[in-house]
């Protein structure tokens, strides 16, 4: 959420920002909503300063044992006016607050108008002496996805791991664990899978994203979209002290996405699910410190990628691009090269104080001894389903078996290949 008092006084870079965002926000309508709700606070101070006054009026003659009848209709008068510009307060007052969590982040100066740049390639496409087959078709001859029953339990969209299928599974998400625990210094959480409004609230999906989120029918829960959710939320309404920071978390969690529209042949397989498993990584930072921290998020979730020995390729996203509450955000991109598409894996994104501000999650400044908004960042660290996509097709063999990648083969007992 953007401060009131920064919009005023940069109405000009807001309104900008909306147009390099393409968002159809009625920000002159918003300015005028505030106009009104100015205008409705100075003439209720006028009221109710004139109601005391009134009211020492009748005190007074009342002192003086004369009649105070017709200041006490005075009082009834006024009483009856500040009630009803109250009401109609309110309701402004909330469409004003309403409007104002639908206005994204502004982005950063550094961020890319017309289209994402990438910043930076890493690691060589494999040269195959055969044709490279597609992650569905391995896994199905292997026997370790088994996208057939899943359908049957749940619908299409989702995945069924099986035998070896799963253990990969589980590996890569020890693996990432530890790495970041380990070597990058995060600490892990386990959080809840379910969160409540104010949690989505905070991080941005609601309001403006709510038909896009899976809700419970009787309870005002959401399945998490990411574990950012939660996690951001762990210091919702506190105040930290300048020493805590920074704070680094490190978290496994399945995620949900209703993923509405048509997105053609990336409905089959692994690529565009509606469950997956990923470690999220969420920071909280002294101000100053944010684009350091940002930059540090993302070498932390490209070492995943190195680690496993994939070709990645890492984007600043453009201000279109970017999701609504990140000032700025980069994507990493992993090859993959039986569907022969570049697949993100991980956005790592700076809010700057926009998260902070919407969940009132603070510091005490210890040069100004007061409490100001800390900034919080998140990044997947990385999500799972698009990763299996490519670690199943770059290290496929002709035979139709995979090779398991070198890290992880300590999660696996030494094993050195999935055949069938």
């Amino acid at each position: 959420m953007l401060d009131i008092k920064f919009i005023r006084d940069n109405v000009e870079l807001v309104r900008e920002s909306l147009k390099k965002r393409n968002s159809d926000f009625d920000f002159e309508g918003f300015l005028a909503l505030d106009e009104k709700r100015r205008r409705f606070i100075k003439e209720i101070d006028l009221l109710r300063e004139e109601q005391n006054k009134t009211n020492s009026q009748v005190s007074a003659l009342l002192k003086a044992k004369k009649n105070p009848k017709e200041k006490i209709e005075e009082v009834k008068a006024v009483s009856r006016k500040v009630s009803e510009i109250e009401a109609e307060f309110r309701k402004v007052k909330d469409e004003f607050g309403n409007q104002l969590l639908n206005i994204p982040n502004v982005p950063h100066s550094s961020v890319p108008v017309e289209a994402n740049k990438v910043v930076r390639s890493q690691g060589k496409l494999r040269k195959f002496k055969f044709k490279p087959v597609n992650h569905i078709d391995i896994a199905q001859h292997l026997d370790i996805i088994d996208f057939k029953r899943s359908s049957k339990v749940a619908g299409s969209n989702f995945s069924l791991f099986k035998g070896a299928g799963a253990r990969i599974n589980r590996a890569l998400i020890n693996f990432m664990l530890d790495l970041h625990t380990k070597k990058h210094g995060y600490t892990e959480v386990f959080p809840p899978f379910l969160v409540n409004r104010a949690s989505m609230t905070t991080t941005g999906q609601l309001p403006k994203f709510e038909e896009d989120m899976y809700k419970l029918k009787h309870d005002d829960y959401f399945l998490i979209p990411t574990a950012e959710v939660p996690v951001t939320n762990v210091y919702r309404d506190e105040v930290l002290d300048e020493k805590q920071l920074p704070v680094c978390f490190a978290s496994y969690t399945a995620c949900f996405r209703r993923e509405s529209g048509s997105y053609g042949k990336d409905t089959r397989g692994l690529v565009r699910v509606h469950q997956f498993d990923k470690v999220e990584l969420v920071k909280f930072v002294k101000p100053q410190d944010s684009y350091k921290e940002l930059d540090k998020l993302l070498a932390d979730a490209c070492k995943v990628i190195e680690l496993l020995e994939i070709p990645y390729r890492v984007a600043v996203l453009s201000t279109q691009e970017m999701s609504f509450a990140a000032a700025k955000c980069y994507d990493i991109e992993i090859y993959a090269p039986g569907i022969d598409k570049w697949l993100e894996v991980a956005s790592c994104s700076n809010f700057g104080d926009f998260q902070a501000r919407r969940g009132n999650i603070r510091y005490k400044d210890k040069k100004t001894g007061k409490n100001a908004f800390l900034h919080t960042l998140n990044g997947s660290g990385v999500a799972l389903a698009r990763l299996i996509v490519s670690i199943i097709e770059n290290y496929q063999e002709k035979d139709g078996s995979i090779t398991i990648p070198k890290v992880l083969r300590g999660y696996l007992d030494g094993k050195r290949r999935i055949t069938k």
